[in-house]
């Protein structure tokens, strides 16, 4: 194991028990935990703006800033600032001063280049472990329309990220979400994507019908989402390339809403209200087969599969109370996994398939928490007047959600990790809410 990765393995796991800090002695290669203290110290790197190797002009200024802002983002690593290196580096190639960067205490170097023209923008770039005195693993390239550099900055991040840690990127991905504007009683809703961080917003629907909850296919070329075009809500399905829609599930003399794929991307599952019950449904996309697969007088909505398709778990009323529930994805008696005093909901179970996401309500405050798929290890990542509806990154290791604030206030989407440790609002051009996370783009 590196020792990059070693320093990350140890940050993972004191922020997963919440109780320790990581220090790091890079000149001695040691770390101590310190238990007591949720704090853990952020692997420092040092970035150099990338060279321009022909063509480039801002763009390499503008890539180097969007690498060093994903992966500041995560709350694991530090950019040491420019004014304090040593070594200037103005061309890719030069021999690298390991002593320089280490005197600056970096325990990671990113040098990288970038060529543009033609339409094209290419980066090459070299991970660094400074006090090994060389690079970890292959130095790369990535290469794109010029147009979409900001995805060729993030493909970069991606690499870093995953090198460090050992574990798969989130940055290369997009958002779905409801872009909201207006006054509060009188909201405009229409459905829009942007890259994980805000940028590059699209917008998908004009505002003509309120639009809710769109949920990305496992492929990321359609996305399912209830709008009220028709007078009440039901669920449509749309091509994100061609944008084309086309209604799901309709029954007549029912609402249908709260729609999530399956993990092979060939079904639906949804809420389904007739006569004033709720209960949830599976649909074939291909064939139009509608399956029952909760029959109560209660409650049952917000399903959401677990990786491997076997379970679904939901939210019910069923025991008196809002609590979140596990069944066979065939349907069949659902055992309930919250156990804590409030209200539960909006279950979405992680890609990693460790984790179910939830929203709480408890004694007047809101939460967005993670709970093992048995009911256990229950931990509250954010409180506030209103946290509501997670959504994953493609690496099960940061959750997006909703934060509605008192009054007149907008709603606003933020991110936080599994820590609790690195909470963060997303800046976008409107209010948003309702965002769904994309797989890591192609």
């Amino acid at each position: 194991m590196s020792r990059l990765r070693h320093i990350f393995t140890a940050a993972v796991a004191a922020a997963t028990i919440g109780a320790g800090a990581l220090v790091s002695t890079p000149a001695e290669a040691r770390l101590t935990i310190t238990l007591g203290t949720p704090v853990i110290e952020p692997m420092p790197f040092a970035l150099p703006t990338f060279v321009d190797e022909g063509g480039a002009g801002g763009l390499a200024a503008e890539i180097s800033a969007v690498v060093a802002g994903d992966l500041i983002g995560t709350g694991l690593f530090e950019q040491i600032p420019q004014n304090a290196y040593i070594q200037q580096v103005s061309s890719f190639d030069a021999a690298v001063s390991y002593p320089d960067w280490q005197a600056i205490n970096a325990q990671a170097l990113i040098t990288g280049a970038v060529q543009a023209g033609g339409g094209q923008v290419a980066v090459k770039f070299c991970l660094h472990d400074v006090f090994a005195n060389g690079t970890l693993g292959e130095c790369m390239q990535f290469a794109g329309d010029q147009g979409s550099w900001r995805r060729v900055a993030h493909k970069v991040a991606d690499a870093v990220y995953s090198r460090i840690t050992g574990e798969g990127g989130y940055f290369d991905s997009r958002v779905v979400f409801v872009a909201e504007s207006g006054p509060k009683n009188q909201r405009q809703k229409r459905l829009a994507v942007m890259d994980y961080d805000g940028a590059n917003v699209n917008y998908l629907t004009d505002s003509s019908s309120i639009v809710l909850a769109p949920r990305f296919s496992p492929t990321g070329d359609r996305i399912l989402f209830t709008s009220y075009s028709s007078g009440f809500p039901q669920i449509y399905l749309m091509d994100v390339n061609s944008l084309q829609i086309r209604s799901l599930g309709e029954q007549p003399g029912t609402m249908t809403f709260a729609p999530r794929f399956s993990p092979d991307g060939r079904k639906v599952v949804f809420s389904l209200e007739r006569g004033g019950n709720s209960d949830i449904y599976l649909l074939d996309i291909g064939s139009g087969g509608l399956t029952q697969l909760t029959n109560a007088p209660s409650i049952e909505t917000a399903p959401s599969f677990s990786p491997d398709g076997s379970e679904i778990v939901f939210e019910s009323d069923r025991s008196g109370g809002q609590q979140i529930y596990i069944m066979s994805a065939s349907g069949g008696e659902p055992r309930r996994i919250s156990g804590g005093a409030g209200r539960y909901g909006t279950p979405v179970w992680s890609p990693r398939g460790d984790y179910i996401a939830f929203t709480k309500q408890n004694q007047g405050r809101f939460h967005i928490g993670v709970m093992l798929t048995d009911g256990t290890e229950e931990k509250l990542l954010t409180s506030s007047y209103l946290d509501e509806g997670p959504t994953w990154a493609p690496n099960g290791r940061v959750i997006m959600f909703t934060r509605q604030p008192p009054g007149e206030g907008s709603p606003q989407l933020w991110t936080v990790d599994t820590s609790g440790r690195v909470l963060r609002p997303v800046q976008t051009e409107t209010a948003a809410s309702d965002p769904a996370w994309s797989p890591l783009l192609p």
